[in-house]
């Protein structure tokens, strides 16, 4: 049991390393021996965890659906209780925060290899499915709760995540100051909290 939390503790580090120098050099130039020589260790002990270059590709997928699911959880991810619970969710989704937690270069790199790689191109379905999941379990929750009305939850998911990732990489693609971001930002917002139908109080 211990070996293999080692073991887990291990992958994980050679993961972020990746990450790391992924994000300084390019996904593209980073490699097993370039992330081995920014631990310190040996080459050998990198691909005993990750036998290629494209195995912690995959795994560095992985984490960055980790760390999407931590912007969706922060706050009271399965405690939609009231209007300003989801308000909160939906505000918090649109919010940049997203880049506490990773480099948007390292996951449209990612992304791009979807094109190229039917593993990755899997596991970012993967990955998107479960974000889906869990919006779609908290938009069913404020249903059940009385918050919201709106009969097709399925197709409500479907669009939310349509106008987040529009947003998210719209945004990105323009150096903008706090005040004009946060203006296009709640464009989005007031668009995506207007597709709510609110149950009268």
């Amino acid at each position: 049991m211990g070996r293999k939390s080692l073991g887990a503790i291990r992958r994980l580090e050679i993961i972020q390393s990746f990450y790391e120098v992924a994000r300084d050099i390019g996904l593209e130039n980073a490699s097993i021996a370039k992330v081995a020589e920014s631990m310190g260790i040996s080459n050998g002990l990198v691909m005993h965890y990750f036998n290629t270059k494209e195995e912690l590709l995959l795994g560095l997928n992985e984490y960055i659906l980790q760390q999407h699911l931590n912007v969706l959880m922060e706050g009271n991810l399965g405690a939609i209780r009231t209007r300003q619970d989801l308000e909160d969710l939906i505000q918090n989704l649109f919010s940049r925060k997203w880049n506490q937690y990773f480099d948007d270069g390292v996951f449209y790199s990612c992304y791009a290899m979807i094109y190229r790689n039917e593993a990755i191109n899997d596991s970012f379905k993967q990955y998107l499915l479960k974000l889906h999941d869990v919006l779609r379990e908290e938009l069913n929750q404020a249903r059940s709760n009385g918050i919201i009305c709106n009969t097709n939850i399925d197709e409500l998911t479907e669009i939310i995540f349509a106008l987040i990732d529009g947003s998210y990489y719209y945004m990105g693609m323009f150096e903008q100051g706090k005040v004009a971001h946060q203006k296009q930002q709640d464009i989005y917002i007031n668009h995506c909290l207007g597709l709510f139908k609110y149950v009268d109080p």
